[in-house]
């Protein structure tokens, strides 16, 4: 009798029921960034001049005017450290994406939310060691500058610093608008006055010591603040 001859066919792989909805997801999922970086952009050439492509300080003041935020607001500056923008004054597309995708903010609305975050953010201590010395380079607007005048630094000490060490701020700032010794401040005075605030009681001053490496500057201003005590 003939042998029955069957075919034996390969066995079926295992389906994972799970892999069709993580490739749906996956693909939602990239769908969603994808409007939401095309809602981001919008918003940038909202405010972008057309011919430079770059959000120029006219565009920064109508961009501001749609937040309800004065151009001079201190969250001006923290947004540009979010975006980390190289020149004051101008955002390109590249800096604006960076910051709006970090902040989750596509439209004005969400923008107006986040500040407030954005604000907790930047005064951990470690993110506002940064944005410090952030706000001193977004202010050298010229090529191989290396210093700010006096009046940016006063302006801009009391921008940064003023709602975290007021007396200290007022003191600084008075002091350097009446010295006549510096008419420029360098990154490294800078730094100091941040560390001088951080570290010095005031306003007894009691544990500021000389011998250590303080720049000169700091020095003449606790001689004349004690000169002015005594």
């Amino acid at each position: 009798m003939r042998r029955s001859s069957t075919r034996k066919t390969g066995s079926a792989l295992p389906v994972n029921p799970s892999s069709g909805s993580s490739d749906a997801y996956r693909s939602a999922s990239s769908k969603a960034v994808s409007k939401e970086v095309e809602r981001i952009d919008n918003l940038f050439y909202a405010y972008a001049d057309a011919s430079s492509g770059l959000i120029d300080p006219e565009g920064i003041e109508s961009f501001c005017s749609d937040l309800e935020v004065d151009y001079t607001d201190v969250r001006i500056l923290m947004l540009a450290w979010k975006m980390k923008a190289e020149k004051q004054g101008y955002f390109t597309l590249e800096e604006w994406r960076r910051g709006l995708k970090a902040l989750h903010a596509d439209t004005i609305s969400k923008l107006k939310k986040s500040l407030s975050e954005l604000e907790k953010e930047v005064a951990r201590p470690t993110n506002f060691s940064d944005f410090y010395s952030y706000s001193f380079r977004y202010c050298l607007t010229e090529d191989k500058q290396k210093c700010i005048d006096i009046e940016s630094a006063c302006e801009l000490l009391d921008l940064v610093l003023g709602f975290q060490f007021r007396p200290q701020v007022d003191k600084l700032v008075e002091y350097l608008k009446h010295q006549r010794d510096y008419k420029v401040i360098n990154m490294d005075q800078w730094t100091s006055f941040l560390r001088f605030c951080n570290e010095i009681n005031f306003l007894s001053l009691d544990n500021y010591d000389a011998e250590l490496a303080w720049p000169l500057i700091l020095d003449n201003f606790v001689e004349w603040i004690r000169e002015k005590q005594s």
